[in-house]
């Protein structure tokens, strides 16, 4: 089963205020797999672009005037979605902009099946926070390229966050179709595979080493530390004062045995040898 992951950059909020699209991102999966046909263009909305919107996605109106026209990408771009399912994050606003675009053009709106991510992790997570960079934090997902919203990187994180949230952490495969074929062919560009490293004779070699000189120098170091804690003043402070503490004893239980009664205090505050008393 195909489906499109979509998303759009647009002039502003609402099309109401006259806002346009400046740009449209669509990569097709295929069983949750994602293929090598993707749709993506920059558009001139030939209008100026809010000082809000340039934060979100810094295109500049200079930028976008040098881009087509909707008008000129329309029958590709429908091309493209003919009959898939729709993957969306806010679904509500990206197709009032693309049915805005088509109105003025005098076509029809989209029609295809969508699934808004919005809605499902709302229901899948109540309460708490569900824009796409939380989702992404909340799934583990890497998301360090997204310094702004662009189009086609906020796709492929809405096809790894859809992937999650519909409960399927690894791709489904339907042998049946050949698909094992795509996956050969494509393994090296989908980041949610996991390739097991074999490490070589050197490495291994090199890791042995590197852990027999580590805990050996570790050792080490666990009895300069216990060595360098003795002789600090205040341990040296305690001790002494266990020993007065001791002695006070001794003139209380003057008719204790002297040796039992030593021995019976050290079990409790073992002492450093060169403290304890002698006799």
């Amino acid at each position: 089963m195909k489906e499109i992951v979509l998303d759009t950059e647009t002039t502003g909020i609402s099309i109401k205020d006259g806002h346009r699209l400046v740009e449209i991102g669509a990569i097709e999966l295929d069983n949750l797999i994602p293929t090598k046909n993707y749709f993506h263009c920059y558009l001139n909305p030939e209008r100026k672009v809010s000082e809000k919107a340039f934060e979100v996605h810094g295109y500049s109106d200079e930028f976008l005037s040098k881009q087509q026209s909707f008008k000129e990408v329309s029958e590709k771009f429908l091309t493209f979605i003919e009959n898939k399912k729709l993957i969306i994050h806010n679904a509500e606003f990206d197709l009032s902009h693309l049915n805005n675009e088509l109105s003025i053009l005098g076509k029809g709106k989209i029609e295809n099946q969508v699934i808004d991510t919005l809605d499902l992790a709302r229901n899948k997570f109540p309460g708490s926070a569900i824009s796409l960079d939380a989702l992404c934090k909340r799934f583990r997902i890497d998301n360090s390229r997204r310094i702004k919203h662009t189009a086609l990187i906020d796709c492929e994180l809405l096809a790894k966050v859809y992937i999650n949230l519909i409960d399927q952490k690894e791709p489904t495969l339907d042998l049946q179709n050949n698909y094992i074929e795509n996956i050969n062919n494509d393994i090296s560009n989908t980041s949610y595979y996991k390739k097991v490293i074999t490490p070589s004779k050197q490495e291994l070699i090199n890791h042995k080493e590197y852990l027999k000189n580590y805990l050996k120098k570790n050792y080490f170091n666990w009895i300069f530390v216990y060595i360098v804690l003795q002789n600090l003043p205040f341990f040296r402070i305690v001790h002494l004062y266990i020993q007065n503490y001791i002695a006070y004893l001794k003139r209380i239980f003057q008719d204790q045995d002297k040796f039992w009664f030593e021995h019976q205090i050290i079990k409790f505050f073992p002492i450093p040898f060169y403290l304890r008393p002698h006799h």
